[in-house]
């Protein structure tokens, strides 16, 4: 029996901790792995739909299936510790707000903010400091609409776990789009804007139309780039296909179009069965038809990905039906990293064999790239230096720009899983870009006003 046996099976229905014992595929799952996801999904927030389940997932390879690891919790998600005190929390009927504090505990320990998204990524105008906004590169500033703080599924891995788990502290959001506006006006070095969240298209075009036709109608000259960051086309391609709003949202992508602005949709899809359904590649189509263009990220990740045939299928897949592969990732130093991390000769490895087996037209993609700190670095692979082997990086986008397009070498680590795991080579003390950093800091709290530096 299906779950949307009877039922249209593009009606979105979502399924969390509260529900997904109701899906009948479920009944395929031991006690132990049940229970497992009440566990961690009591840490890490726990979403699917039926999309994912009836459409993606295979269940005759389930646990091991790589969609059902993207979406749904499993124990080795938490490290022993931490599934331990939330089991037993679980098993002594604490009540909810006892839960929550033992989660957030948890929580706390895994590192929900990471490349200083909170302390220093913030911008501030006229006193008001944009809490739904980010601007850590000179051309590009996040904005963070309230009403899409969520998705149409969780990824096991995300690094923006805190948007959804209930903590305000954590949570970027933003309302005020006149402040964003005035903000990217007084900015001219601005000339991307991404939307991203959660997932900015889980809301109704009505909502959304509304932040776009504010911005169009602003005529912002130095604005270039509309960027919609969205995992819909991989969890949920109804969106743009027979959604009450489908096609009012595919006409407000037609309206960024021809005012003259580059639309561009960054797609996230993680694996090529994302990529297999009359679903998805119908959606796909109607975005291109709007003159939208599509391009397409993941991070790199053990479990789900790590692998170059998947990848070079992906890639291959996407540029088949009109995507440009864009961006690979190395799996943020947040959540359940430990349990996804891929180190970074490995990854390299990885891209490069992938990289081999694609023509001209994938090779647009960039990768293993690591969001950190002072910016995305780029690994490039293995040097010779004195004799010795050395790892080799880049900076594709940096917090100081003059970093861009810098090369610089770290002694050879094949555990090394993220940035802070490396030592400079050639005997020095720090990178060339640590000093640099806190002088970028300084500057960044200058221009909020803020008077100390710690």
């Amino acid at each position: 029996m299906n779950v949307t046996s009877t039922e249209n099976k593009s009606v979105y229905r979502s399924f969390a901790l509260h529900n997904f014992k109701k899906i009948p595929q479920i009944s395929r799952l031991t006690e132990e792995q049940i229970k497992d996801i009440e566990v961690v999904g009591h840490v890490l927030p726990f979403k699917s739909n039926n999309y994912v389940v009836d459409e993606l997932i295979n269940w005759d390879n389930v646990p091991d299936d790589p969609i059902f690891t993207l979406t749904f919790p499993r124990r080795e998600m938490l490290t022993p510790e931490h599934y331990i005190k939330m089991e037993a929390a679980l098993d002594n009927n604490a009540s909810r707000d006892e839960l929550k504090k033992v989660a957030n505990e948890i929580r706390a320990e895994l590192n929900p903010h990471p490349a200083g998204q909170l302390e220093h990524n913030v911008p501030m105008i006229e006193g008001h400091k944009l809490t739904g906004m980010q601007h850590k590169y000179r051309e590009t500033v996040l904005f963070f609409p309230s009403q899409g703080q969520t998705c149409h599924a969780y990824c096991s891995f995300c690094f923006r776990w805190p948007q959804f788990v209930g903590m305000d502290e954590w949570k970027f959001a933003m309302k005020e789009t006149e402040l964003l506006i005035k903000y990217i006006q007084e900015h001219t070095e601005v000339t991307d804007l991404l939307f991203t969240g959660g997932d900015p298209m889980i809301m109704k075009n009505k909502i959304f139309a509304s932040y776009i036709d504010a911005i169009l109608e602003a005529d912002i000259p130095n604005l270039q780039t509309i960027r919609i960051g969205t995992k819909a086309l991989g969890y949920w391609p109804y969106k743009f296909i027979s959604d009450d709003d489908a096609e009012d949202t595919l006409k407000t992508f037609e309206k960024i179009v021809q005012s003259g602005k580059n639309l561009a949709i960054m797609a996230h899809f993680n694996h090529p069965a994302e990529l297999s359904t009359d679903a998805v590649k119908e959606a796909i189509l109607r975005i291109n038809n709007t003159g939208a263009q599509i391009r397409t990220q993941s991070p790199l990740m053990r479990h789900i990905n790590a692998d170059a045939d998947v990848w070079a299928t992906m890639w291959r897949e996407q540029v088949n039906l009109n995507c440009i592969p864009y961006y690979m990732f190395i799996a943020r130093d947040t959540g359940a990293q430990h349990y996804f991390k891929v180190p970074i000769i490995e990854a390299g490895d990885i891209f490069r064999n992938a990289y081999q087996q694609v023509s001209g037209v994938c090779r647009t993609v960039r990768g293993p790239s690591m969001s950190a700190n002072p910016g995305k670095v780029q690994y490039l692979g293995l040097a010779q230096g004195n004799e010795k082997k050395l790892m080799s990086f880049r900076f594709l986008q940096g917090r100081d720009p003059d970093w861009v397009g810098k090369p610089f070498f770290a002694e050879y680590n094949e555990d090394a899983v993220w940035l802070d795991d490396l030592t400079p080579a050639f005997g020095e003390d720090e990178f060339f870009f640590e000093s640099e950093l806190e002088h970028v800091y300084r500057e960044e709290l200058n221009k909020l006003k803020i008077d100390n530096f710690d």
